[in-house]
């Protein structure tokens, strides 16, 4: 019986598929609600439940936008926020957090929403786009092999 030999080709992954340049800014103004209208009339007309959704969306405690409606400052803004900025690596600090958290409230959440949304379509992306460039090769060429 003869001895096939097969190459062996092996596939390293040096970086994560969907880890995006960010540049250290955000990806869109503060002001820039235009670019999503559902999210703008949305935290327009029910905030309450637009901050919810955003926190769920951003993985964070269900019960943290509870503190902004009880009265205990903006702290889920503050947290969220800072969250955001630390997992995409936005410039900024918690002074920063803190102003656009009291002074600009419903916008700072749109702008917290539309990261998420544009970093998770990036990932998702960047992964279709390296999942379609994967080449199978198969393990043994049957190709004029008896099985039998």
């Amino acid at each position: 019986m003869e001895r096939i030999s097969i190459p062996l080709q092996l596939r390293v992954v040096q970086s994560q598929p969907g880890l995006v340049e960010q540049n250290g800014k955000w990806s869109t103004g503060l002001c820039e609600c235009w670019g999503d209208m559902d999210d703008c009339c949305c935290a327009f007309w029910c905030l309450p439940l637009f901050v919810f959704k955003t926190n769920r969306a951003a993985g964070g405690c269900p019960c943290l936008p509870l503190l902004d409606c009880v009265g205990c400052g903006t702290a889920a803004s503050l947290a969220m926020r800072a969250a955001v900025r630390e997992r995409y690596g936005i410039e900024g600090d918690v002074c920063s957090d803190c102003f656009y958290g009291c002074c600009c409230y419903p916008l700072s959440w749109c702008q917290i929403s539309r990261e998420i949304k544009r970093q998770a379509a990036v990932r998702a992306n960047a992964i279709s786009l390296s999942s379609s460039k994967t080449h199978y090769t198969p393990l043994v060429d049957l190709d004029h092999v008896h099985l039998i």
